[in-house]
């Protein structure tokens, strides 16, 4: 008798265990919602009526659009604008962030060592990066302005031509990707440096006792058991490249023309200069999906590095 009292105290504690882990498992839910909402008002509706409104011809600011259906996407697609919107934004997007993250390792594995002035260091890295891009942009552009900039003062000072690098069609991207990378590398380094100082010393220790050299102990244990700080910084870095904007008003506000246009700098010039509402947003549509697929193969290569890590 006293057996089954037993196990029936025990079935009713399990029972009872089993319904307080549903309703703590429902309670959960309930906290997701204010982020589900926040998500759902701010980016999810936003998207989808920039779809709907690119499937018409609105002006953005008349109270009647005309449906239009893929007219938008056609033009898109011919417009030789479009060609070079992309490559400028894959261009700010890549090669931002395979800068960022060449230089934010470099400075990490550099500051993760016991050297003089480290901290300042890092704080002078990392500074930038609390200005406002539009400021940086600005700080920038009276650095390599024609008229009056510091590069060309320095230049005519030592007998040379001034160049107009901000109205080279050919050097501007290039300025705006260096600019960039400048601003933000600080936050590369701090994740790169937060991964460093999560890899226990037992894993170098081991490797000085087999005599691995620096070069190898940096390939075989250095970079595998950095592949999660890799992985959040490439796509972060991708992400920020890729809808550039500030950066690119200030130093060369899209020109000369075009050539040094983003897609976030010309849905803007669509949207307020000329009051092409339509075109803007299917714009803004491909670029969501470019952001999209770049940020999910980032993040599908990656993750695989590091489960075979």
């Amino acid at each position: 008798m006293s057996e089954l009292v037993g196990k029936l105290k025990s079935r009713s504690a399990e029972m009872g265990g089993k319904r307080r882990k549903m309703k703590t498992e429902k309670s959960l839910w309930w906290m997701y919602l204010p982020a589900v909402l926040f998500v759902t008002v701010f980016i999810v509706y936003p998207f989808l009526d920039g779809v709907r409104i690119s499937f018409t011809d609105w002006n953005g600011f008349s109270q009647t659009m005309n449906f239009v259906g893929l007219e938008q996407y056609q033009r898109m697609f011919s417009d030789p604008t479009t060609w070079t919107v992309i490559r400028n934004t894959l261009l700010y997007g890549i090669g931002s962030t395979l800068l960022q993250n060449a230089l934010g390792l470099g400075y990490a594995l550099l500051l993760n060592n016991s050297i003089k002035f480290r901290t300042v260091t890092r704080t002078i890295v990392y500074l930038p990066v609390i200005i406002s891009p539009l400021i940086m942009g600005y700080i920038f552009y009276l650095f390599f302005a024609f008229q009056n900039g510091a590069l060309n003062d320095a230049l005519i000072f030592f007998g040379f031509d001034p160049i107009n690098a901000l109205g080279n069609a050919n050097i501007n991207p290039y300025i705006i990707v260096l600019v960039n990378t400048y601003q933000f590398v600080g936050i590369a380094m701090i994740i790169y440096l937060a991964g460093l100082q999560g890899i226990s010393k037992d894993f170098y220790e081991a490797a000085d006792i087999d005599g691995a050299s620096s070069f190898q102990k940096f390939k075989r244990i250095t970079l595998p058991m950095l592949a999660p700080s890799i992985t959040i910084n490439v796509v972060i870095n991708i992400i920020g490249g890729l809808k550039l904007f500030d950066v690119i008003v200030a130093l060369t506000g899209g020109g000369p023309g075009n050539a040094s246009q983003s897609s976030s700098t010309f849905m803007y010039d669509l949207y307020f200069s000329r009051q092409d509402a339509g075109y803007a947003a299917t714009q803004g549509v491909l670029i969501a999906f470019i952001i999209l697929i770049l940020s999910l193969l980032a993040l599908w290569y990656f993750k695989r590095k590091e489960i075979e890590a």
